[in-house]
């Protein structure tokens, strides 16, 4: 496949077949995800280089080195692969079949949808399914709670695990595919400001924040474009919106796609929520929407993402075409 524009067919390919196929439940149980590869070697690094004898500059200077580690472990053997497979007849598919592993559509969808399935049945099944994707404390939620963190997992999850990692491969084909998803999952495993990582997951961090500043941003407008594609949403709500609400989140990129839905459904998201017995305050995004979401907005959130993705299929399809 010399002759393609190898990173955008790679992009779009690998779009199609994880919305298509996902990654088995089989293929989990046999070999496990590349996302807990590289989740073990971050803990293992984690384990070696996070002293808790070193004051906060060597903890930094660890952390730093931590993912330097990483990124070399990731974005070389996928350059080389990568590299192999474009000289093979059918490399591409080949390629695009591990970057789907890296993508989340269908299992994203899988489990909000099991999160409004659950609550069908009562408020205690919807606390246990949401808090497969959440990291706040679903005992304090109650019915409404539970659809909104669905909405704003789904939200924030639509920008980080769906169109940061197709933005990088278009640019940098399967080696920025692959080292943007170790910065993220090094992000949400030493990214936090716990007393054992507020120095060592630093870099990881501060990192996480840069490779995702562009895809946020283009997670929302997606969401404004899948809004303006059904007519149960309001696009021009999410659009003033996400142009006055989404700077207000603690984080700069989340609230870019979280203000985008919150708009487009009418709901309040962010808040003061519950971590690990502490409640974080934050501004509301969307303060003059409905105070009270429910499972209809979960289920049209899922409509709106589906939208969005597809809307991210066609794009990276149209760049393809346009460096034919």
């Amino acid at each position: 496949m010399p002759d393609l524009p190898f990173a955008p067919a790679l992009a779009c390919l690998a779009l199609v077949i994880e919305a298509a196929l996902g990654y088995p439940d089989r293929l989990v149980a046999a070999i496990g995800h590349p996302v807990t590869w590289m989740g073990r070697l971050i803990a293992q690094l984690d384990r070696r280089l996070n002293r808790e004898r070193d004051g906060e500059a060597a903890r930094r200077r660890a952390g730093v080195l931590a993912v330097a580690i990483l990124l070399a472990a990731a974005a070389l053997p996928a350059t080389l692969i990568e590299f192999g497979l474009r000289q093979l007849p059918f490399g591409l598919v080949g390629a695009a079949l591990a970057a789907s592993t890296l993508l989340a559509q269908r299992s994203l969808h899988a489990h909000v949808a099991a999160v409004a399935a659950a609550l069908d049945d009562n408020l205690g099944a919807g606390r246990t399914a949401v808090a497969k994707i959440v990291g706040r404390d679903p005992n304090r939620l109650d019915r409404a709670g539970v659809c909104r963190a669905a909405v704003e997992s789904l939200a924030e999850n639509f920008s980080d695990a769906v169109v940061a990692p197709v933005f990088w491969a278009l640019l940098l084909g399967l080696p920025g595919l692959i080292a943007y998803k170790t910065i993220n999952t090094a992000d949400s495993m030493i990214g936090h400001r716990s007393e054992r990582h507020r120095d060592f997951g630093w870099a990881a961090a501060r990192l996480d924040d840069v490779v995702n500043w562009p895809a946020a941003r283009l997670a929302a407008l997606l969401m404004v474009v899948g809004a303006f594609l059904l007519p149960s949403a309001d696009a021009t709500e999410a659009f003033a919106v996400t142009g006055r609400d989404a700077r207000r989140h603690r984080s700069p990129n989340a609230g870019w796609p979280e203000a985008a839905m919150a708009g487009a459904l009418d709901i309040q998201l962010a808040g003061p929520r519950v971590y690990g017995g502490e409640v974080v305050r934050e501004p509301m995004i969307n303060g003059s929407g409905r105070d009270t979401a429910t499972v209809n907005d979960v289920e049209a959130g899922i409509s709106i993402f589906y939208s969005a993705c597809t809307m991210l299929t066609v794009i990276a399809f149209v760049i393809f075409l346009l460096l034919l």
